[in-house]
């Protein structure tokens, strides 16, 4: 089976054909981000309108990268949610014009699920079941997961994503956007141990986040500082610092309340290399296994649509979940 996959959520236009026994066959990702550079942040109806200009020339270089016609491909994918309502209706409506005219199944994607399912597009892949921490621009999550639509989540942030926090603080801190890899970026010049900033909600049982105090904590940091640029790195550096220690309790909390030695990470934020590092190290220390999309399927793309929808499409469940949904949690899917 081949599976045209449309990736349209926020920012990032994807496209990509997945065949069931040759793989990934071609991948297309266009950015907005100097789109959006001038604004500090997404604008919505320039997404929308973006997407419309590039979906269909991507899709165009996909079918002559894979060698195929639309004869070729046997389903399309696309992300019918969570996102902006705006660009999710552009691969719906996409997807379903392309399923009508070529006589298609059809299937929406739920976004988050494509990124967990990430890292089945390497060499390497996880078995069920599995622990997964989805960290990314709007969303925090930690899921026990038994199989495909098998999902039980253990936390979730209580306010602010990791990423959102990790843009919001670097925008505090002057930095251009996209803020979260400047930020990281920066922190690679900070001085270790000139700040310490606090673990939110890990004094606590539970596996729930918190990083909006975080945020506030590095705003009254470089307030109360000389301003300078070493100390934003080192701002930045007891941020990213303190961030990721929190994810890596939670993960380890979760990993030991469930007895898992498999622990998969994805999502925008799991391109951070100090999290990868961290997380590396927890899982050698517990003599378990860690698994990741290589960088370039980190952040939102068409493969991992296209993968997820090809497991579906494979069971039986076509033409489901048409309807775009801005808000919809990963535990009303349907197991497989």
């Amino acid at each position: 089976m081949r599976i045209l996959g449309l990736e349209t959520s926020c920012d990032e236009t994807g496209v990509a054909i997945y065949d069931d026994e040759k793989g990934l066959m071609a991948h297309q990702l266009y950015s907005q981000v100097k789109l959006h550079a001038d604004y500090g942040g997404v604008v919505p109806e320039l997404a929308s309108r973006d997407h419309i200009r590039k979906t269909i020339p991507l899709i165009e270089a996909c079918l002559k990268q894979a060698k195929c016609t639309k004869d070729d491909i046997d389903g399309i994918a696309f992300t019918s949610g969570p996102g902006l309502i705006g660009a999710l209706l552009v691969g719906s409506t996409t997807a379903r014009g392309l399923a009508y005219a070529w006589q298609k199944p059809v299937i929406g994607v739920h976004h988050m699920e494509g990124h967990l399912l990430a890292p089945m597009l390497e060499e390497k892949v996880p078995e069920f079941p599995f622990i997964a921490l989805l960290v990314s621009g709007g969303h925090s999550l930690l899921v026990e997961v038994k199989g495909i639509g098998q999902y039980q989540i253990l936390g979730e942030s209580i306010d602010d994503a990791i990423g959102e926090a990790f843009d919001k603080t670097a925008k505090i801190m002057g930095l251009d956007y996209p803020g979260g890899p400047r930020l990281a970026k920066l922190a690679e010049q900070g001085t270790a141990g000139r700040y310490k900033f606090p673990r939110p909600m890990t004094d606590r049982p539970g596996f729930d986040f918190s990083f909006s105090g975080l945020k506030t904590f590095a705003a009254n940091t470089l307030r109360d500082s000389d301003q300078s640029e070493q100390t934003k790195a080192d701002i930045a550096y007891a941020f990213q610092e303190a961030a990721v220690a929190t994810l890596i309790i939670k993960a380890k909390r979760a990993l030991k309340h469930t007895g898992l030695k498999r622990l998969v990470i994805a999502g925008g934020v799991s391109a951070n290399q100090h999290l990868r590092e961290e997380v590396g190290k927890l899982m050698e220390s517990l003599r378990g296994e860690i698994f990741y999309p290589r960088l370039e399927f980190c952040t939102d793309n068409g493969a991992m649509i296209a993968y997820a929808g090809l497991q579906r499409l494979k069971a039986g469940q076509i033409n489901t979940n048409l309807d775009v949904k801005p808000r919809w949690p990963i535990t009303e899917l349907d197991a497989v």
